[in-house]
């Protein structure tokens, strides 16, 4: 499943590529991937169709299009389109005559355009792509956000945000994250802390790979109470949070599933740069580095596993996994 990281760089590629221009026609190949849009496919495609992409917004793993109504009224209630990649969801850029992909469930075709330096037009589809059908895109009606602030990572700064995406917490990339508050409800929840930063609706966009590799970087197990945890500590995991997706973002993403592409269908490298998920059995580098010989462990975790470096990463006594 694609985390922060991967998700960023397809908003990234989406705001560059999109924005601005016009959807002039739908192309649903598999219904099963707008079973969200409950109205069903026709009105998907009558409420899509002719209008203008003015943002791309991204919060957490959640991604929209906000969209212009075709006829530009007023009145006109202000909708998005979302995509939610699921576990196996691409949005890639295409050319219309480029060979369709195996599981290319919908297909927008955009107005022309031309790059930034106005010289090669732009593709022409926008494709969603997904294969095993746990993703999909639907029109949603916006809302004011509940604190005011821009309802997601954009162009626009809106204060709105698709009800269907309301619960997503802030993420470490976002510039309304508050550490503060941030804070205050880690500190109620009273849990470990690994599964904290699993909880979307705590801090969203933060997965099992960059969870271990957070913790890893800030020298924290991940059952340590969150009750526990100090102002001092809480930058910390946050830093280290950030410092870590900022580092698969530059790389691309991790690209373990052969499924994650970014827009342009390319794969990220940052798999090659994994210093605690992945590793265990072999050294832990920073231990190395100190002149020590440790081997990373893998510990079972909510049906799924952490691996952490058992010298620098000490279990708690009054662990709370």
């Amino acid at each position: 499943m694609p985390e922060l990281p991967e998700v960023e760089v397809v908003w990234r590629g989406l705001a560059r590529w999109v924005t601005g221009r016009i959807i002039e026609g739908v192309e649903v190949i598999d219904p099963r991937s707008l079973r969200r849009h409950v109205p069903g496919v026709e009105d998907f495609r009558g409420r899509v169709t002719g209008a203008r992409v003015t943002d791309v917004v991204r919060r957490g793993k959640f991604l929209w299009l906000t969209l212009e109504d075709r006829d530009h009224r007023a009145d006109a209630p202000q909708v998005a389109l979302m995509a939610h990649l699921g576990m196996s969801g691409q949005l890639l850029i295409e050319e219309a005559d480029a060979p369709r992909e195996k599981h290319l469930k919908v297909r927008l075709s955009l107005s022309a355009a031309r790059g930034e330096d106005g010289s090669a037009p732009l593709p022409a589809d926008l494709r969603f792509v997904d294969q095993r059908i746990f993703g999909g895109m639907f029109v949603a009606d916006l809302e004011p956000t509940v604190d005011g602030q821009p309802g997601g990572t954009g162009a626009s700064a809106l204060p709105l945000i698709p009800h269907q995406a309301a619960h997503i917490a802030r993420d470490p990339l976002d510039p309304a994250f508050s550490v503060e508050d941030f804070h205050h409800r880690l500190r109620a929840r009273r849990t470990g802390l690994k599964r904290a930063l699993l909880d979307q609706g705590l801090i969203s966009g933060i997965g099992n790979i960059y969870a271990d590799e957070a913790l890893w970087a800030a020298r924290f197990h991940y059952a340590r109470p969150t009750d526990t945890m100090r102002r001092p500590d809480t930058l910390r995991i946050v830093e280290a949070a950030t410092s870590v997706m900022a580092r698969a973002l530059a790389a691309g993403g991790t690209s373990f599933d052969s499924l994650y592409v970014n827009v342009n269908g390319a794969s990220g490298y940052f798999a090659r740069d994994l210093e605690a998920y992945g590793r265990s059995g072999l050294p832990c580098r920073r231990c190395a580095a100190e002149g020590r010989h440790t081997l990373l462990r893998r510990e079972s975790f909510m049906n799924r596993s952490s691996c952490l470096c058992p010298y620098c990463q000490p279990r708690p006594r009054n662990a709370r996994p």
